[in-house]
C-alpha cells in the first residue's frame, strides 16, 4: 500500500530537487577530475548539506587555480633561463619548482592519503614512550599520535593549509635546516617524505640533532632487482628507477642516524593511497585523482604516465594483468620495499 507522504506532492518535489542536487555535486566532480569512488565519499556524507559541498568544491577549485598559478610561474622562469641561452637540467628543473612539487600534488592529499590503522600501529610502537614529537615532512598530518605533543614541519603551503582544524601547530621549513635546537623533541618522525627532501643525508642528520630518538619510514633500494617487487614498475614504469637514482641507501641513510630497518607490509586495503598501495587493487592506478596524490607520477612526466596507465588498461581489459598477478589475490599483505628506521 502507497503510504500518504508518497502521494504529497511537497515530499515527492522535495525528492527530485533533492535528486537534481546530488546529480549537479556528482557532475561537478566529475569535471574537477574526481573518480566515482571518491565522488561517492564525498557527496554521500550525511552530515554535509549543499552548502558544505559548495565550500568544498570552492575549496578544490581555488587549490587548483594557486598550483596551476604556481606551475606558470615555475614554468615562466625556466622559460626565462632558456631565452637567456642557459641549459636548464632536469635537476635544475625540479629546484625551480622547490617545494611546489607537493605544492602540485598535495591537493588530492585530503581524497587520497588517509592514515592506515595498519601502519599507524607499526609506527605509534616505534615512537615508544615519547611524549614530543616532531613530525618532519607533515603533510597533512596523516601518522600524527593524536596523544603526544606534536609539532610538524611542512614546507608547501598547500598541504599546510589543508592540515585540520585543532591539528598541531606547522612550521614552515625544511627537513635540511630545522629551526630548533639540539634534542628539543623526545622523537622526530618522517613519514614517505625523505625522497622528496634536497638532501636526505642532511635532513636525517638534522632529525638526529634536535631529537633523541628518529622514526623514518621510507624506501629500500638496496635489494638487486628492487624495482621488479611491484607490478606496476616493473611492467609499466621502468622509469622509477630514474626517480630514486640518486635517492641514498638504506644501509646509508640507517647509518647516518644509527638506525634499525623494519620491513613495513602494504595491506591490500591500504587506506593510504600511496604508490604502492594498489598493488591488489590495479584498477585505482586507471583514476586521474588517484594518481594526483602520488609524485612518483608527476616526476616520470606525462608522456611515461599516459603510456603506463594505457598499457594497464589494455592488460586488465584483456586479462593478462590477472594472468601475471592472479596469486596477489591470495595475499593479504606485501613486502613492497617500505621500511621503517628506528634509532
Amino acid at each position: 500500500m502507497t503510504g500518504r507522504a508518497d502521494l504529497d506532492p511537497h515530499v515527492a518535489s522535495g525528492r527530485i530537487v533533492g535528486a537534481v542536487e546530488r546529480l549537479r555535486e556528482v557532475l561537478a566532480y566529475r569535471r574537477l577530475g574526481f573518480g566515482l569512488r571518491e565522488i561517492a565519499e564525498l557527496v554521500g556524507d550525511p552530515s554535509a548539506d549543499a552548502a558544505a559541498h559548495l565550500r568544498r568544491l570552492r575549496g578544490v577549485l581555488l587549490e587548483r587555480r594557486e598550483r596551476a598559478d604556481a606551475m606558470v610561474a615555475a614554468i615562466d622562469r625556466e622559460l626565462g633561463a632558456r631565452a637567456k641561452g642557459l641549459k636548464v637540467t632536469p635537476e635544475e628543473q625540479l629546484g625551480m619548482l622547490g617545494a611546489r612539487l607537493y605544492d602540485a600534488i598535495g591537493g588530492a592529499y585530503t581524497v587520497t592519503r588517509c592514515t592506515d590503522p595498519r601502519i599507524a600501529a607499526q609506527i605509534r610502537d616505534a615512537l615508544g614512550d615519547a611524549r614530543t614529537v616532531l613530525n618532519v615532512g607533515a603533510g597533512t598530518g596523516s601518522y600524527e599520535p593524536a596523544d603526544r605533543e606534536v609539532t610538524a614541519v611542512e614546507p608547501s603551503a598547500v598541504m599546510r593549509r589543508q592540515r585540520r582544524a585543532g591539528s598541531a601547530p606547522c612550521v614552515a621549513a625544511a627537513a635540511e635546516d630545522l629551526p630548533f635546537e639540539d634534542r628539543s623533541f623526545d622523537v622526530a618522525m618522517a613519514v614517505s617524505t625523505v625522497h622528496h627532501w634536497a638532501d636526505p643525508m642532511a635532513g636525517l642528520r638534522e632529525m638526529r640533532r634536535v631529537a633523541r630518538r628518529v622514526v623514518v619510514l621510507t624506501f629500500d633500494t638496496d635489494e638487486p632487482g628492487w624495482l621488479d617487487r611491484f607490478w606496476l614498475t616493473r611492467d609499466y614504469l621502468p622509469e622509477f628507477a630514474a626517480v630514486l637514482a640518486d635517492f641514498p641507501p638504506l644501509a646509508g641513510m640507517a647509518d647516518a642516524i644509527g638506525a634499525r630497518a623494519e620491513p613495513v607490509p602494504v595491506p591490500w586495503d591500504c587506506a593510504d593511497g600511496l604508490f604502492e598501495a594498489y598493488w591488489r587493487r590495479p584498477g585505482a592506478y586507471l583514476e586521474d585523482r588517484v594518481r594526483r596524490a602520488m609524485s612518483v607520477w608527476t616526476r616520470v612526466g606525462p608522456r611515461a604516465e599516459r603510456r603506463a596507465v594505457r598499457s594497464l588498461a589494455d592488460d586488465l581489459d584483456s586479462g593478462r594483468w590477472a594472468e601475471r598477478n592472479g596469486h596477489l589475490a591470495d595475499l593479504d599483505a606485501a613486502d613492497l620495499g617500505l621500511r621503517l628506521l628506528v634509532a
